[in-house]
């Protein structure tokens, strides 16, 4: 049979990564590909025993619908963290409980876009997104980023020249995939484009939580005077991926909308992991854990770094992260950076992401490639980064 897909998904691809990651399967690949939390970070101790708690003190509450906003207690206690750090007003907004973070920017994206309205995002941006907004055909622009955050001056210059922008989709913090931290003078320069060209920010921080280095640097939500960030937060990197949950932060009026893209998906965001995210932080040391990933994090992250700079062509440039899963390689220009990443995993066995995929296009040009430091054990960051430096020495020296 043939069968005809939807425009809305026709022109979507299968993500670079996944396709990578099937090389990760092959015994002796080691990858730093992956995108996943440190297994060693994750507390599965405190979550055996609240998991055992809740089916034993309310096994029907776990196992039943649940309202669409979220677990009430989940909600008002998000409320009250994000109302101390500057990112929530009780009069004029509202918190609704996701299926993660990235459902965030799709219900944002099918709530206030139409088919050809832009939305303008940093190149290179997370590919998840990307592919959320464009099965809603959005008319998705790049913006390429320098060693602030978002370049402004492009930034405008894509405004002007797209007038039916509805959105601006940023990760300030430790961005995936460059790792790097958009300045507060940055933050404050995109924020005042966006007031002048009267476009709505969506403010994506999975990794705020994550610094290990530098000083804390406020939210763009902080700084929004009349209601124009939508914010995004999720537990997948400070408790675990898998229980999918993360919330979002807008205007009253846009959350109302939100909440009936929501029943229209699924309903409700599981009841299991929102409610073990609430015991969670109910009965563990929150900023204790927290402080403990930054250990982790901090540890491979100059590991990793240091073996860059010991091993690697002096060629390749690269991204200090201070904080967050990953950092930016970028070869020398004119390089064949997608036959680098197909030589490193199909000859060497290190799988490393190609820059392409986090492009608005696959085809638009890009000579660098990302690596994950928190997945892999230490000896495979040592021994891969050793590897993967003697295939730059290599190509390029």
């Amino acid at each position: 049979m043939n069968y005809q897909f939807s425009e809305k998904v026709s022109h979507l691809q299968a993500s670079a990564i996944r396709e990578i990651l099937k090389f990760t399967s092959v015994p002796g690949v080691i990858s730093f590909a992956a995108g996943n939390p440190a297994p060693e970070a994750f507390p599965v101790k405190a979550v055996r025993e609240i998991s055992e708690k809740l089916f034993q003190e309310d096994p029907v509450s776990v196992l039943q619908y649940g309202i669409t906003e979220g677990y009430l207690p989940l909600r008002d206690l998000m409320k009250e963290r994000m109302t101390a750090q500057g990112n929530f007003k009780s009069d004029s907004e509202e918190l609704i409980i996701t299926s993660g973070a990235q459902q965030v920017m799709e219900l944002a994206c099918k709530s206030l876009c139409n088919p050809g309205d832009t939305l303008i995002c940093e190149a290179p941006s997370f590919i998840g997104s990307l592919n959320a907004f464009k099965s809603y055909n959005v008319n998705l622009v790049g913006v390429p980023l320098d060693e602030e955050g978002m370049n402004p001056e492009k930034l405008e210059q894509a405004l002007k020249e797209n007038a039916n922008t509805k959105l601006i989709y940023l990760i300030p913090n430790f961005q995936n995939p460059t790792g790097k931290t958009t300045t507060l003078k940055r933050r404050k320069e995109l924020y005042a484009l966006a007031q002048k060209y009267d476009v709505i920010i969506i403010e994506d921080n999975p990794y705020g939580d994550l610094r290990f280095a530098g000083e804390d640097v406020p939210t763009i939500k902080s700084m929004d005077t009349d209601g124009r960030v939508i914010y995004a937060g999720s537990f997948s990197k400070v408790l675990a991926p898998g229980i999918r949950v993360g919330y979002g932060i807008a205007p009253k009026e846009v959350i109302a909308k939100m909440v009936v893209c929501k029943q229209v998906s699924d309903v409700q965001t599981n009841n299991f992991g929102q409610m073990l995210a609430y015991q969670f932080m109910q009965t563990v040391d929150f900023d204790a854990h927290l402080a403990g990933l930054r250990v982790i994090y901090q540890q491979k992250a100059e590991r990793m770094l240091n073996g860059i700079a010991q091993h690697f062509s002096k060629k390749v440039s690269y991204t200090r992260p201070e904080g967050g899963l990953f950092l930016w390689c970028t070869l020398p220009e004119g390089s064949d950076m997608t036959g680098f990443c197909q030589k490193a995993v199909q000859e060497y066995k290190i799988a490393v992401v190609p820059g392409n995929a986090f492009m608005v296009s696959e085809n638009d040009v890009t000579y660098s490639f990302r690596l994950n430091y928190s997945t892999p054990k230490d000896e495979d960051i040592d021994k891969g980064i050793a590897v993967l430096g003697q295939l730059t020495k290599t190509m390029f020296d």
